[in-house]
């Protein structure tokens, strides 16, 4: 064989080494843990050639391997993503997007973040009326009778919503709050259908707020911005209109983080 030959060969190699890493690291990051077979299966990678790769993988600090051969991954990916993002200012690609429905609405804009078993705002924009929402940011909620928090719930995985049901009552805040586990989860079918939640005086009488995700490059939400109403102020002829500018301003964040709608 040439020496060009003999190039083109490693790279493609080489090419096909980075294809098949990358498979296996976004697999594993779908799973809390995972066994070899069931891996195989998923990145339909044959176990000699995965067991290669893995073992590398682990050597190197990015895959652990616990003693029952059940694969995770470990921190160091996210070490080396929170350095990226450094370069990606999240609230500040969020700050106009907020300013821009604060001032074509003319209300409240919150923006939160999954934080445990409640929902943090990470950004606010406040509304010009004398009468408006007291919030702040660093302030918690709760997921399951608030626009943002349903917003962010619809997105779990079924594991990670049945987790969330046993260490979560639902307590009543209001007489609107939903208190049961069958009634949220028609709820969270209904946020998944239309892609927007609502909260009609779930959380606090007298406050109506609709919310849609923000999403990232792989799809996943990672945050939700939301509008809040007294109720005294909102009109429900002009609904229809309010959801279309908060899902467009969302989506056009979200394609900012990578997202692309399919």
């Amino acid at each position: 064989m040439s020496e060009k030959g003999s190039e083109l060969q490693g790279d493609k190699q080489l090419t096909s080494g980075v294809v098949r890493t990358i498979a296996i690291l976004e697999t594993l990051s779908q799973y809390q843990h995972i066994n070899l077979e069931n891996l195989a299966k998923e990145t339909k990678l044959p176990k000699a050639t995965l067991l290669r790769f893995l073992s590398t993988l682990v050597s190197l600090g990015y895959i652990y391997r616990d003693p029952t051969d059940l694969y995770s991954l470990t921190l160091k990916l996210f070490s080396l993503g929170s350095h990226g993002l450094e370069h990606i200012d999240f609230i500040s690609l969020a700050n106009p997007v907020a300013q821009k429905l604060c001032t074509e609405l003319g209300e409240t804009v919150h923006m939160g973040v999954l934080e445990g078993k409640t929902a943090v705002y990470v950004l606010k924009k406040e509304s010009s009326f004398t009468i408006r929402m007291y919030s702040r940011v660093g302030k918690t909620i709760p997921l399951y009778c608030t626009a943002i928090g349903k917003v962010l719930l619809s997105d779990m995985t079924e594991r990670e919503l049945q987790q969330y049901l046993g260490k979560v009552p639902l307590k009543l805040f209001t007489p609107n709050t939903i208190r049961d586990e069958q009634a949220l989860r028609s709820e969270l079918e209904k946020v998944r259908n239309q892609g927007w939640a609502s909260d009609d005086e779930e959380h606090e009488m007298g406050t109506l707020c609709i919310g849609a995700p923000i999403k990232d490059y792989t799809g996943r939400t990672i945050a939700a911005m939301s509008v809040s109403w007294p109720l005294f102020r909102f009109d429900p002829e002009n609904k229809k209109r309010i959801v279309t500018s908060i899902l467009s301003e969302c989506n056009n964040l979200s394609k900012l983080l990578g997202w692309e709608p399919k």
